[in-house]
């Protein structure tokens, strides 16, 4: 189970009120809908129980980890549009989500422990990166549990606007009802024509990311 252990250090090192933020991203997979990313910063006062990988979480324990995590903590939400992610690479997007995220808490926070083994470049505070840090860390956790439940209901309001694709259960990855949609439906506004399966619909086998 993740810990506050590297975040109770960092606040030995930096001061009892250095603010702390576990960063998360989702989406990076879906072949639509935005990539969303989450900054966290928890009271180390008042953790709340059960923080986990918020892909170990059935999704109604993450609903209401989220309500709680959202009641205790400082917590900023930041989407990258397919329009983005299409023009810079969903890596790239994925990067500049965290940064929007951690510049968007109400107080500015002095360290970010950030999920994964790649650092945003514009941070605007000191940062490490953590692999599987949503396993780890308490705070990544806590950020894993608000980017996924933020992105997922996205997708099924997303999916109420575009029917027949399977949003509401798939989130915009490519199961087999997506790829149903894509065939008889076709592809809207929200999907990433840089993915290969979509580049294929519009323009053949040529060369896309995946």
């Amino acid at each position: 189970m993740p810990d506050f252990i590297r975040e109770q250090e960092l606040l030995t090192t930096l001061g009892p009120f250095a603010k702390i933020a576990g960063v998360d991203e989702v989406g990076r997979g879906p072949w639509s809908g935005p990539v969303t990313a989450c900054a966290v910063v928890l009271d180390p006062n008042n953790i709340p129980d059960g923080l986990n990988d918020s892909k170990k979480l059935t999704a109604k324990k993450r609903e209401q980890l989220f309500d709680v995590i959202m009641e205790t903590a400082d917590v900023s939400i930041a989407h990258v549009s397919v329009e983005e992610i299409d023009q810079i690479n969903i890596l790239q997007a994925s990067l500049l989500a965290m940064e929007k995220a951690v510049s968007g808490l109400s107080v500015s926070c002095d360290f970010a422990l950030i999920d994964g083994n790649k650092t945003p470049k514009n941070l605007t505070c000191s940062s490490e990166t953590i692999v599987k840090g949503d396993a780890k860390s308490a705070s990544i956790a806590a950020a894993s549990i608000i980017a996924k439940v933020t992105r997922d209901q996205l997708m099924v309001t997303l999916s109420q606007q575009y029917p027949g694709y399977g949003w509401e259960t798939n989130a915009g990855y490519g199961t087999k009802q997506h790829q149903e949609g894509l065939a008889t439906l076709g592809i809207t506004p929200h999907h990433r024509r840089s993915f290969k399966p979509i580049h294929n619909i519009l323009y053949g086998e040529n060369k896309a990311s995946d």
